[in-house]
């Protein structure tokens, strides 16, 4: 276990590095994800269910979409790193397989918590209401989300090793059925029974709904257990598939 730890580690500040080289390329990836806070928020204004401040509904739903924008897009790195053979020189070295995929998932975390400080940032002056303790029990919660799709992103990006048209054409078309089926743009409390169903099945809609209330301030036990229960989910499946491929990667 102390091996995996120190190796894991070790993964973990080699990918963070180029990262804090270029912190900007963070703030970069949140232009689709502010447009949209932009441009869409204010559509929200009159939209029943959503109170008087469509921001406190909109804005926890952005940082989960960042979050998912770049956990699900992270394994074009991996895709890279294999073209250019850097991957394949990583794997004869001494460390242990599972801590080159949780390592690099880990990573992840670091983006999601400075998109969303930016995020948050942005919008208190304009009447967003800080919930400083719930917002930081979101964010560990959207962090284990995290490292669980990034970890699938890894396990698709090693599938697809050699033929990277796979790579995007399986991570856009679960993108955004993902995304709206979460609820994350609209309530769906008006939809067909059907979409509502839909919506019951996609892990991400309780970590939306948990996130709302979390960035509220409201501490409620059933919505953080399932949003919970959701992540620690998604997380060990990306985690166990991640691994898997990882160790019979060559």
């Amino acid at each position: 276990m102390s091996t995996l730890v120190r190796d894991t580690g070790i993964v973990f500040t080699r990918e963070l590095r180029p990262l804090l080289r270029e912190p900007f390329t963070v703030v970069f990836s949140m232009i689709q994800p502010l447009f949209f806070l932009a441009l869409f928020a204010p559509l929200l204004t009159n939209v029943p269910g959503l109170g008087t401040n469509a921001l406190q509904w909109f804005v926890p739903g952005i940082v989960a979409m960042s979050c998912l924008f770049g956990a699900s897009m992270t394994g074009s790195n991996l895709l890279f790193e294999m073209q250019s053979g850097s991957h394949e020189r990583t794997l004869v070295t001494p460390l242990s397989r599972p801590s080159l995929l949780i390592g690099r998932a880990l990573k992840e975390i670091v983006p999601v918590l400075v998109q969303a400080v930016v995020v948050v940032a942005i919008v208190t002056p304009f009447s967003f209401e800080l919930h400083v303790p719930g917002i930081i029990v979101g964010l560990v919660i959207l962090s284990v989300f995290c490292v669980g799709l990034g970890s699938l992103s890894y396990a698709l990006a090693l599938a697809a090793k050699g033929q990277d048209w796979i790579f995007w054409t399986v991570q856009q078309t679960f993108l955004f059925p993902v995304l709206l089926l979460a609820g994350m743009m609209l309530p769906l409390d008006g939809a067909p029974g059907w979409l509502q169903a839909l919506s019951n099945v996609n892990p991400l809609s309780y970590i939306v709904d948990v996130e709302r209330d979390l960035f509220n301030g409201t501490f409620d036990a059933q919505s953080i257990g399932a949003g919970t229960l959701a992540a620690a989910i998604v997380c060990a499946i990306g985690v166990a598939v991640g691994t898997s491929a990882m160790r019979k990667s060559n």
